[in-house]
């Protein structure tokens, strides 16, 4: 009590005795929050309360800075430190070839007649004078298409559709340089042609023939060409099939087993190469469907490769044939065709190919072979399908007599058919 009595602090006194003990207690309350976890995480006894700080401060730094990706920015700034980039294959088979593919314009010169309207006597009449000075209009059509060198004296390799009927065709190098093209040859059936330019000396790059048997079904497949106008246009894809013959995919016309392909082959793509994966032509790109997408059409290089030659010295290009259409007969059709009582004719059961037209003033006509004769050999090989029979008749020779045997009716017939070329039908 008397030290109470004699000792009485002031006011502010006591309010700065308070704040000081307020600040120890947070400092140390701070100090033992912080050891804590640095003690469990070593599993030993706390340290001293400067190395307590030292170790809590390290471990949230490590944890709230985590190593962060590589800024590209500052990557790309410093240059070499980068991997170069070395391409893909596409690039190095487009390197490859890219410079022997050509464009191809085309124009030519056709006449539009009088309407027939006007060959009315009720017309004639009225225009009278008028009328016979008209003449017919000529027009200037033009066509482009797409080609590739193959040699260095100036051979080009394109479709014959291309350059049909070309009063002049001009030939554009990748580079820019133009030449004046002209036809050597062409072949309807094959839809292939070979165009000559003057290379005047210079040294042309020719693109490197693959083989077109070699390929399989799901290989890659680049197009190269100039479609609907666009010069050096390159698109990829897969073989889709090999073999799709012409008549499957719509042109009867012609004597093609072609490649399918699902990179894009447009308007103006024809004639130009369809490589590999290693920049070699395995094909010619030729066809597209119109009524679908994904699918394009090519001709082997082997067919091209068989025939270039001839077609370059203008020589024509042999296609023996027996002037026949023809479809694929088995037991089954042929006896669902003798089932119905409104069937145009009664074909035998067998398999073999069924002849459903016989084409006037032609081999198979001068030989004796009719409609509804089944063919199930020739040359004493079977034959079931069309296209089997037609590649038979052309890897003959022209004026070869070929030895059919025929089911007609019950009756087995051994008909012999001397072939013709097929252009003089």
């Amino acid at each position: 009590m008397p030290l109470f009595k004699f000792f009485r602090p002031g006011p502010r006194t006591v309010v700065r005795w308070f704040a000081l003990i307020l600040a120890m207690t947070i400092a140390l309350s701070a100090s033992a929050i912080n050891a804590a976890p640095a003690a469990a995480a070593d599993g030993k006894n706390p340290l001293n309360l400067r190395e307590q700080a030292k170790t809590a401060v390290h471990k949230v730094e490590f944890q709230t800075s985590p190593a962060s990706p590589p800024n590209p920015q500052l990557l790309a700034l410093r240059g070499g430190e980068l991997p170069a980039d070395t391409g893909s294959f596409v690039t190095a088979a487009v390197d490859r070839v890219g410079p022997a593919v050509v464009r191809i314009d085309t124009e030519r010169t056709v006449s539009r007649n009088i309407d027939p309207l006007m060959e009315d006597p009720f017309f004639r009449r009225f225009l009278g004078e008028d009328l016979r000075s008209m003449t017919p209009r000529q027009e200037r059509l033009r066509g482009q298409g797409s080609g590739f060198i193959i040699d260095k004296s100036g051979i080009v390799l394109t479709n014959a559709h291309v350059v049909d009927k070309a009063d002049r065709v001009t030939v554009t190098l990748n580079d820019g340089r133009t030449f004046p093209g002209e036809v050597q040859g062409t072949d309807e059936v094959t839809d292939l042609a070979v165009v000559k330019i003057n290379t005047k000396q210079l040294n042309l790059p020719t693109a490197t023939l693959g083989d077109s048997d070699a390929v399989k079904v799901g290989d890659w497949a680049i197009a190269v060409g100039n479609p609907l106008g666009f010069d050096n246009t390159v698109t990829l894809g897969i073989i889709s099939t090999l073999k799709r013959s012409s008549a499957a995919v719509g042109i009867p016309d012609k004597r093609l087993d072609f490649i399918q392909t699902d990179a894009a082959i447009n308007p103006g793509n024809s004639g130009g190469p369809l490589l590999n994966s290693r920049g070699e032509v395995i094909g010619i790109n030729t066809a597209i469907r119109a009524d679908a997408m994904g699918i394009g059409f090519a001709i082997p290089i082997d067919k091209a490769k068989a025939i270039y030659a001839q077609l370059a010295k203008g020589e024509k290009v042999s296609h023996p044939f027996l002037g026949i259409q023809m479809i694929a007969l088995t037991p089954e059709m042929a006896r669902e065709n003798n089932s119905d009582p409104n069937a145009p004719l009664i074909v035998p059961e067998v398999k073999g190919v069924l002849v459903m037209r016989v084409v006037p003033n032609t081999p198979a006509e001068e030989a004796g072979i009719r409609k509804g004769d089944v063919i199930v050999q020739i040359e004493g090989e079977a034959v079931t399908e069309p296209e089997q029979l037609q590649n038979l008749v052309e890897n003959s020779q022209i004026g070869q007599i070929l030895e059919l045997k025929v089911r007609r009716g019950s009756e087995i017939k051994e008909v012999p058919v001397q072939t013709a070329q097929l252009r003089d039908f």
